[in-house]
């Protein structure tokens, strides 16, 4: 299916590799899941890299655009976690931005992923706009699932209190993103449509970069988890009563 929602947060960063197996245990044990139980957050998907920099990606979709600058979620930036500082304050290269899905084709996700960032300018948008109407074909290319369009909202992309030290060039850029079974496939695409001789009418890209699927949480996995959360502390306090 396409993407959920209309409005994606995508963060990408570095690590060093002392901090590495905390920052893991981070996301994976409290912060995707911290995220997604947001009023407006649908899904998180979190990927290591294969062939990118940075290592890390993780993309949040939102049900509109205006839940990334809603009051439940800037309470959360502004009341992290312990744990989310000591975290946040190892990322390395952080690029942070906030988008607006305009493109999404396909029926499903994939254990891989292309991601290719563009630089438009107001000139030439609309022509870019039009010519990946074309280019996010998935039914056209074995092994492509989905493919889809991210605008930048450089209003509300970069920096937040706790992560000050972000990357903002990439406030303006745009990013497609190539869903696909495997990293081969990915790979093609990118190299045919983006960087080989038919990419007319894009430039070089910015950057191109594969990955792989590390996590994927959905709304409805929130509530899964905290009725089984639930469910183990009631069965947890009968024993201690003796029930």
């Amino acid at each position: 299916m396409p993407l959920a929602g209309k409005g994606m947060l995508l963060t990408s960063m570095n690590i060093d590799a002392a901090n590495e197996a905390d920052f893991n245990r981070w996301y994976d044990r409290e912060h995707l899941e911290e995220r997604v139980a947001i009023d407006g957050f649908l899904e998180a998907r979190r990927y290591v890299a294969h062939a990118a920099n940075p290592k890390y990606l993780s993309l949040y979709s939102t049900a509109t655009l205006d839940v990334l600058d809603s009051p439940a979620y800037r309470a959360r930036l502004a009341n992290q976690t312990e744990w989310s500082r000591q975290s946040m304050a190892h990322f390395k290269d952080m690029l942070r931005v906030v988008a607006r899905i305009t493109i999404s084709n396909g029926t499903g996700r994939g254990a891989a992923l292309g991601l290719v960032r563009l630089r438009p300018t107001a000139d030439n948008a609309g022509a870019w706009r039009d010519a990946l109407q074309e280019k996010l074909a998935p039914e056209r290319r074995d092994g492509i699932i989905s493919m889809h369009l991210l605008e930048s909202e450089p209003e509300l992309s970069g920096a937040t209190a706790d992560i000050p030290a972000v990357r903002n060039e990439g406030a303006r850029d745009w990013f497609v993103l190539i869903d696909g079974t495997h990293v081969g496939a990915v790979s093609a695409v990118i190299a045919e449509r983006f960087t080989g001789p038919a990419a007319s009418p894009f430039p070089l890209p910015v950057s191109v970069g594969t990955y792989s699927l590390m996590w994927d949480l959905a709304k409805s996995d929130i509530a899964r988890l905290n009725n089984h959360l639930h469910r183990n502390i009631l069965h947890r306090t009968r024993i201690a009563r003796g029930r």
